[in-house]
C-alpha cells in the first residue's frame, strides 16, 4: 500500500487544547485535515477553535473526560452527528506523577491508569467502528517510559507498558480490516506536561524535573508523527536519547539502570 493522505480525513485528538496534542491537530489541518478536539479544558478548547476557524481549518471541539466510558461514547455520537465518519483517532492525552513507589497512595496509580490506559481504551471502543469502516489510523502517544522503565515514574511507565500490551494485540486483530495502529514514543519535550505532574498524594509537584538530552518541541514532535503516519509505521521512537534509552534498556539494563538512577534519583530527594 502507498502512503496515506489526510486532505479531507476526519481527525480526532484526544488532550488537544495544548502541548504534543495542539500541534498535531495543526499539523494534520495544515493538509487539510478536519480535526476533532477533546479535552477537559474548555477554555483552551475554545481558543484553538478560534484560531483553526480564522485559518479556513474545519474544527469540531469537545469537553470530554476520557476516563468515562460513557462520556466518550457520548462524543462519538457528536463526532459522527456532524461528520459521519473517522478516519483517524489520536489517543493523545495523558497525566505523569513523580514520586517514588514507596511514598505514592495507590489513588495516584489509578489517577494515572486511569488517564493514560483507560482514557485510551475508551475513546478507541467507542470510535472503533467508524475507524473500521474507514480502513483508518490509530495513533497512540506512548513515551519512552513504554519500553523502557523509569526512575521515580513507576506508574506512568506502567500505563505506558500497558498501552504497548493494549494496542500491539489489537494491531494485530485488526490486521484484516485495514486499520493501522502506530505507536509514537517522545522523549523529552518542551511542554508544560511534566510540570503538572503529580505528586505521591496527588498534588501538583512543585520541584522541577531532570532533563536528559535537548527537549524536542511540540511541533517536531507533530511533524514526526504526522510523517509516521503517512509511511503507515507501526512504531515512532523519538530522539536519540530516546533511542539510546531503548537500546541500553534492553541490551544493556545494568548500564541503563546506573545512568537512569544517576541522573534522575536527584529529582525526589528533599531539598
Amino acid at each position: 500500500m502507498g502512503k496515506r493522505s489526510f486532505d479531507g480525513s476526519v481527525v480526532v485528538v484526544t488532550g488537544a487544547a495544548g502541548g504534543i496534542g495542539r500541534a498535531i491537530a495543526e499539523r494534520f489541518a495544515a493538509e487539510g485535515a478536519r480535526i476533532v478536539a477533546l479535552d477537559l479544558n474548555e477554555e483552551a478548547l475554545a481558543s484553538l477553535a478560534r484560531d483553526f476557524e480564522r485559518r479556513g481549518t474545519e474544527v469540531l471541539t469537545l469537553r470530554c473526560d476520557i476516563t468515562n466510558p460513557e462520556g466518550c461514547t457520548t462524543a462519538a455520537g457528536q463526532i459522527l452527528e456532524r461528520f459521519g465518519h473517522v478516519d483517524v483517532l489520536v489517543n493523545n492525552a495523558g497525566v505523569v506523577h513523580r514520586s517514588g513507589f514507596v511514598e505514592t497512595d495507590v489513588s495516584v496509580f489509578r489517577r494515572v491508569m486511569e488517564v493514560n490506559f483507560f482514557g485510551s481504551l475508551n475513546v478507541t471502543k467507542a470510535l472503533l467502528e467508524p475507524l473500521v469502516a474507514r480502513r483508518g489510523l490509530i495513533i497512540v502517544i506512548s513515551s519512552i517510559a513504554g519500553l523502557s522503565p523509569l526512575y521515580g515514574r513507576s506508574g506512568y511507565s506502567a500505563s505506558k507498558h500497558a498501552l504497548h500490551g493494549l494496542f500491539e494485540s489489537l494491531r494485530g486483530e485488526l490486521r484484516d480490516s485495514g486499520v493501522d495502529v502506530l505507536m509514537v514514543c517522545p522523549s523529552f519535550t518542551r511542554t508544560d506536561f511534566e510540570q503538572r505532574a503529580l505528586g505521591a498524594q496527588g498534588e501538583r509537584v512543585a520541584r522541577g524535573r531532570t532533563r536528559v538530552g535537548d527537549e524536542a518541541t511540540p511541533e517536531d514532535v507533530a511533524e514526526a508523527i504526522h510523517d509516521a503516519a503517512r509511511r503507515r509505521l507501526p512504531l515512532l521512537v523519538l530522539s536519540p536519547v530516546g533511542k539510546l534509552a531503548v537500546w541500553l534498556s534492553r541490551f544493556a539494563p545494568g548500564v541503563y539502570d546506573r545512568m537512569m538512577r544517576k541522573r534522575l534519583k536527584p529529582e525526589l530527594e528533599p531539598g
